[in-house]
């Protein structure tokens, strides 16, 4: 097993007052020569985003840009007609391919909203541009490992993108522990905390670290407290 330590205090961050972001790879102003993807994990910012503000209209192609809120309502627009409003639970993916235009703001002008944005490399270039919405239940993640992003034409339950990778959500007791499978040996994953405290394969990790793995067929994880983790299962 080779591993990378990612902690929550090394991530670079930019706060714009509307917008204050924690980038775990290089993004924008924010350059690590030694960080600038994890595979095919290319970006995976921890945005928090002002009442009634947001991101205009703006460009994508050849990525797979993936939305994870955990507090408030992010509403969506693009070029495709979609108009939708993703909240706490749901996952969105936007398959960018030969390009499409998009914006993203806060629905509330009262609260503050906080999502993941997660980019992937496509396995594939100039696809036709999709987009994709699920909501998962608390109690579909507690004490499991629920898959929530799969690859294009699987069964496996996630919204679906152009890469040989599935994202995992799970709630976990404190005390609990689990193990994760790779789907495909010659894959990596990076396990990102979202709160709590838990040990991977022998690793401490904390609220908003990181931890990316190659080289093993499964992670152990025990949780040190009440938490809720992200893997990403991607191509290295």
């Amino acid at each position: 097993m080779k591993s990378i330590l990612h902690k929550a205090n090394t991530r670079g961050h930019a706060n714009h007052g509307w917008l204050d972001s924690y980038h775990t790879f290089s993004f924008a102003g924010y350059h690590d020569a030694e960080r600038i993807h994890f595979g095919a994990l290319r970006v995976l910012n921890d945005d928090t985003v002002a009442g009634g503000m947001g991101f205009g209209a703006h460009p994508h192609d050849n990525m797979e840009i993936i939305s994870i809120p955990t507090v408030g309502e992010l509403e969506h627009n693009d070029n495709m007609g979609t108009k939708q409003v993703i909240s706490q639970g749901d996952v969105q993916v936007m398959s960018a391919g030969t390009g499409v235009q998009h914006s993203e703001k806060n629905k509330n002008s009262d609260k503050e909203v906080r999502f993941f944005q997660i980019w992937l490399f496509p396995n594939k270039k100039n696809v036709e541009p999709r987009y994709e919405q699920k909501s998962f239940s608390e109690a579909d993640k507690h004490n499991k490992l629920i898959t929530v992003v799969s690859p294009l034409g699987t069964n496996d339950g996630g919204v679906q993108v152009h890469q040989d990778a599935w994202f995992s959500i799970g709630k976990l007791d404190k005390d609990f522990s689990t193990a994760y499978q790779l789907r495909n040996k010659n894959n990596g994953v990076y396990a990102f905390v979202i709160e709590g405290d838990v040990t991977i394969n022998g690793e401490k990790l904390s609220r908003r670290d990181g931890l990316g793995i190659t080289d093993a067929a499964e992670l152990k994880i025990d949780a040190d407290s009440n938490a809720e983790i992200l893997l990403m299962e991607v191509p290295v």
